[in-house]
């Protein structure tokens, strides 16, 4: 495991490869304390260096996972963070704001399902209340659902539920954030890898996210006008609660074999380049889709 994320060293054998990941099931929205081994989101590896400084941030998904390293991270560079999450991830979203708090940063928890304009507005509102401003929106909330018969396995209660929690959300919080932001705020969503490499098994699941790509580059040109930066973040494999909440045992155990690197990523190797987008040193940075996929290209 990575000593922090300064520290050079083989990024093959950097985290456990498949074989050591326990096959395993849970109940959706799944858990990362019951995943063996539990991810690491940089509990003890991530190192701040004062980046974000005063930063007011929003993180949806932000009880565990890419959203929970992320949060780690914020904190650590001198974010105050508003969390995200469904109300059944109230544990995890308290070890969250944990981290947030020992780290000296203010952490205020918002559950609710986002599936509504009005949930939306209201998160966005909440935010104003608390910070005054929004500085950093992250759009990370995301839900999937493997079908091992594509197309016909999809039900349109599913398709429907995947297209309201991972495009109609980021569509409505925008609406409702951008009128808190001011120039040289930015915005980050989380697309993927199967925006371009799409998986039969996750039909819906990669249409959202190529949905996600496109709206990215087109609100980056939109809101360069008010000084605000839109970019996405598009990770190939990782060892998130999503995984055995979403996938049999089976699949589980070889998680991440296929890359290049020959294993999945970790949340804690995400949360950099969110760092990085959410901070002035991207300030010449807008419409763009960079990928955290151990190898796998864009395509």
């Amino acid at each position: 495991m990575s000593a922090d994320q300064y520290t050079r060293q083989d990024p093959r054998e950097q985290y456990p490869r498949p074989g050591r990941q326990e096959g395993q099931e849970q109940p959706h929205p799944g858990t990362g304390s019951r995943m063996g081994p539990e991810p690491d989101h940089g509990e003890s590896t991530y190192r701040g260096a004062g980046r974000l400084p005063d930063t007011k941030a929003v993180i949806t998904g932000g009880d565990s996972g890419i959203g929970r390293a992320t949060a780690l991270a914020f904190a650590r560079e001198g974010a105050d963070v508003l969390l995200s999450y469904l109300p059944e991830e109230q544990a995890d979203a308290e070890r969250t704001a944990e981290l947030v708090r020992d780290a000296g940063r203010q952490a205020v928890l918002v559950p609710g399902d986002l599936r509504t304009e009005d949930a939306c507005r209201e998160l966005a509102g909440r935010a104003g209340e608390e910070f005054g401003r929004i500085d950093v929106l992250v759009n990370n909330a995301a839900f999937q659902m493997a079908q091992n018969d594509g197309l016909l396995g999809i039900s349109s209660e599913q398709f429907d539920r995947v297209f309201k929690t991972n495009v109609y959300a980021l569509f409505w919080l925008c609406k409702a954030a951008v009128p808190l932001m001011r120039p040289g705020s930015a915005i980050i969503n989380t697309s993927s890898i199967q925006a371009f490499t799409p998986s039969p098994e996750l039909l819906d699941y990669a249409a959202t996210k190529a949905a996600i790509v496109n709206l990215t580059k087109s609100l980056s040109a939109d809101l360069v006008e008010k000084g605000i930066r839109v970019n996405s973040v598009a990770p190939g494999p990782v060892w998130t609660p999503l995984i055995p909440a979403t996938m049999p045992a089976e699949k589980v155990d070889e998680f991440g074999a296929q890359t290049p690197m020959g294993r999945a990523g970790q949340p804690a190797e995400l949360a950099p380049v969110f760092v990085f987008l959410a901070s002035q040193e991207s300030s010449y940075v807008t419409g763009e889709v960079v990928g955290v996929t151990g190898g796998q290209f864009l395509t």
